[in-house]
């Protein structure tokens, strides 16, 4: 049967026995179905019609097919049985093929027109992309200075030595140009976005002029015949693009063309992806980049943790690593609290999960309402808890003649979100039952719990350090970029290696195809777990 997809799938088998290689079985039925396809189509005059010649691969596209033929004595090729050399069972299984499907085509007239034409309109592709190679055929690797303000080549001539950068827009490739190492480092700006390859045919996608331009400065060619790793210009391409939303889409972008048009690439080792800095801390005289925000909130914990002090109810006082530790802690709860704030206010969230509201021996809802009287200010009526109804739990107090009044509803309670908070606050029993004090440089600060805690060691860090934060590689300087990107000696680059070869197909295919459907479960499911830069 046919589908929507543009790769033929063919299953071989004799007596249940598979044949990766195929064999006079397979010959057989290709022979078959290129015959039938080309008569039906003469005679239905659909060729002519569109002005295009018909083979027998156009045909297949988009086929899925099991072939399995049962024979007394097979013969193969080899122990491993990879390809069936039977002779006689070539004609048994073209006259059982042409008659079948000869049947079928007369049968199915509605579907037999859909057949041809996705068959015509893969030929009509076939030769577009044909007429594509020969022009990228035409242009020589001489030709790559002919590119005036895209690629920037380097004098080395060793692959084996030379970097290529792809880089996102025109504003960062002119900071690379100044900042490369001319000898050995080549820069290609794409200004805007790649086609995304998984949704478009062959022909078109050679059409694309930023694709065109790529494939020119690589030198390996494309496609099944013309495609040579061999011929690669430069041993380490580096994808380079911005630390925002628009930088990963355009960088996954890439990723799909290295993927499915050039995967001998990726399985060599040659692709990578540069880590550029989204932070630059300056202190005196002393700068520091920070590779993302993660860093960054490490930065700012490992300042504001030390020659500080947090005196906890107990009497008991936590400095240095221990402090650094327990801010960890905190982080991390803050983290889940975030995944719930969105149902109820945080400081309720954190003070319930404090309280074991939400372990499964459930808390008690009075209890929690005591730790939320610790927010309370001068002339705020106290909170009150109580069960409410279907399982919710409802606090409520009088401010000011006006009730208020926070609901916590059975699903919050009792979801897995719920569950993994109430683990995480098990790190903070005990310390947090009245309030704690972070005292750090004659400063001191109200603690009463893990988010005050967080706050208050961030905004610490912050003092007396000058934080820029880079929205795009444009905003650097070529000095900035060559210590943070280029400089072989400080960079960190990422490695692009395909583990599991199927899981990685189907990822591609579900977030990159046409089919929404796929692509929204997996948002759906995993929408919780992202973090999103804002």
């Amino acid at each position: 049967w046919w589908n929507d997809s543009y790769h033929e799938t063919m299953l071989c088998f004799t007596n249940n026995i598979p044949q990766r290689d195929g064999g006079t079985h397979l010959s057989a039925f290709r022979a078959s179905l290129t015959r039938v396809m080309g008569g039906y189509i003469e005679a239905a005059g659909a060729a002519k019609k569109e002005k295009v010649s018909v083979s027998g691969e156009d045909a297949r596209e988009g086929l899925t097919c099991v072939l399995s033929v049962k024979v007394p004595d097979p013969k193969f090729s080899s122990q491993t049985k990879d390809k069936l050399v039977s002779s006689e069972v070539r004609p048994a299984v073209e006259g059982l093929c042409s008659e079948g499907l000869s049947t079928w085509f007369e049968e199915h007239p509605v579907e037999a027109k859909a057949v041809v034409a996705k068959i015509i309109e893969a030929a009509a592709a076939r030769e577009a992309a044909r007429k594509a190679r020969d022009l990228t055929r035409r242009k020589t690797a001489m030709e790559i200075s002919s590119l005036p303000g895209k690629l920037a080549d380097c004098q080395e001539r060793d692959p084996a030595k030379s970097e290529l950068f792809i880089v996102e827009g025109d504003s960062a490739g002119g900071s690379a140009k100044q900042a490369r190492n001319r000898e050995n480092q080549a820069v290609l700006p794409l200004r805007g976005k790649i086609l995304n390859v998984e949704r478009a045919r062959f022909d078109r996608m050679l059409s694309s002029e930023l694709i065109g331009t790529l494939i020119l400065a690589l030198g390996t060619g494309i496609g099944r015949d013309d495609f040579n790793a061999d011929k690669l210009r430069y041993h380490k391409i580096i994808l380079m693009a911005d630390a925002d939303v628009d930088g990963a889409h355009i960088r996954t972008l890439l990723l799909t063309f290295f993927y499915r048009q050039m995967p001998e690439l990726i399985e060599r080792g040659h692709v990578y992806i540069a880590q550029p800095p989204l932070y630059k801390v300056s202190k005196g005289k002393q700068s520091r980049y920070l590779k993302d925000q993660a860093d960054m909130d490490a930065y700012l914990i490992e300042e504001g943790s030390s020659d500080a002090e947090l005196d906890l109810p107990s009497g008991e006082r936590r400095t240095g690593l221990d402090l650094q530790s327990l801010v960890r802690e905190a982080k991390a709860f803050k983290a889940g609290v975030d995944r719930l704030s969105q149902r109820a206010p945080a400081f309720a969230i954190e003070q319930s999960a404090l309280a074991g509201l939400f372990a499964e021996d459930s808390g008690d809802p009075e209890k929690a309402a005591a730790r939320l009287n610790l927010f309370a200010e001068e002339g705020d009526g106290a909170w009150s808890g109580a069960p409410g109804a279907q399982g919710a739990v409802a606090f409520e107090r009088v401010r000011r003649a006006v009730t208020e009044r926070i609901v916590l509803e059975e699903a919050l309670i009792r979801s897995q979100d719920a569950r993994r908070l109430a683990e995480r606050a098990a790190a903070f029993e005990g310390l947090f039952d009245t309030p704690a004090v972070y005292r750090r440089k004659d400063k001191s600060t109200t603690i009463r719990g893990p988010l005050d805690l967080l706050d208050a060691v961030l905004d610490a860090g912050k003092k007396g350090i000058a934080i820029q934060r880079y929205k795009g590689l444009g905003e650097m300087n070529p000095e900035q970029l060559w210590e943070t990107t280029l400089d072989v000696n400080a960079r960190t680059l990422l490695q692009v290696n395909v583990e599991h070869e199927e899981e990685a197909s189907d990822l591609f295919a579900k977030l990159m195809g046409d089919v929404v459907e796929p692509r929204r479960e997996f948002i759906q499911e995993n929408a919780l777990d992202a973090a999103v830069d804002a």
